[in-house]
């Protein structure tokens, strides 16, 4: 559905943000997209809508180039940006207004996320907290049913109960033919929904596998001092112990702390960051 081949993009002529850059994702996923500060994690989402354009390489989703904008692309995507500016207007004359731009827009969809979120279909969004805003907005991309949804740091300003919302309707909303990309930095909110983790550093995509994947190649443990296990291939010691990754020796998977793997992933140390990289 989406591929990325030697993607290269910069703001500055000194330095690029992006050198080489490839990456494919498949419909029927719910990616994590992942990265520290500055590493572009946004700018490949706008990339990869159309929003802005590669110095050179190549994005192609579902045969067409973003960059062309056409007509049938954008039906078929919908980004929600991390920050975002609304009019004054309700909900309900939101989807009045930009619902026709999405073949697939259902308004009883529309109505049960809002009621899901909590959200007054007649109040002024402009009125609402921002946390009330988010929800809003994104209740109308779910309802626009778009082949490919695209999220930066969607949980930002949702409360704990809202945060929950969130990943109950998104994990309902996947579907074999839909592509889910969220962007984010608190892997917390992520965990128990995503399927796919990617890993943006050093220019370049290095680590793209499936939590099953993951759980069956390592085990993700709490220790105390007197307990440490063999085998380390990551650590992060505390006061009192500490947590690890080791070989997963069970029978089956492990639960996936993606705090601990991303953590592993950026390592400085190149022998234990090494140790995770993925060729894409």
């Amino acid at each position: 559905m989406i591929t990325i081949q030697n993607l290269e993009f910069t703001y500055s002529r000194r330095k690029r943000l992006f050198e080489g850059l490839n990456l494919s994702l498949s419909s029927g996923h719910i990616y994590g997209l992942l990265g520290k500060n500055g590493t572009g994690k946004s700018t490949l989402l706008h990339l990869m809508s159309g929003l802005l354009f590669p110095r050179s390489g190549g994005i192609e989703i579902s045969g067409f180039l973003p960059g062309k904008r056409d007509v049938s692309f954008l039906e078929e995507l919908f980004l929600i940006p991390e920050e975002f500016v609304v009019p004054d207007v309700t909900p309900e004359r939101y989807a009045g207004l930009y619902a026709s731009f999405y073949p697939h827009f259902d308004q009883g969809q529309y109505h049960k996320y809002l009621e899901e979120f909590e959200i007054e279909a007649d109040h002024s969004m402009m009125k609402m907290s921002m946390g009330q805003r988010k929800k809003a907005f994104i209740a109308f991309a779910l309802a626009c049913n778009t082949r490919i949804l695209m999220m930066d740091e969607p949980t930002n300003g949702l409360d704990i109960p809202s945060k929950t919302q969130f990943r109950r309707i998104i994990a309902s909303v996947a579907t074999e033919d839909r592509c889910i990309i969220i962007s984010t930095h608190q892997v917390r909110d992520l965990e128990n929904l995503i399927d796919t983790v990617v890993i943006l550093e050093n220019h370049q995509i290095v680590f793209n596998e499936s939590i099953d994947d993951i759980a069956c190649k390592y085990s993700f443990v709490s220790y105390t001092d007197s307990d440490k296990p063999d085998q380390l291939l990551y650590d992060e010691p505390g006061i009192i112990g500490g947590k690890a990754i080791v070989p997963n020796r069970k029978e089956g998977p492990s639960r996936v702390d993606m705090e601990i793997l991303f953590n592993a992933v950026t390592s400085s140390k190149k022998e234990v960051s090494g140790l995770f990289t993925t060729k894409i």
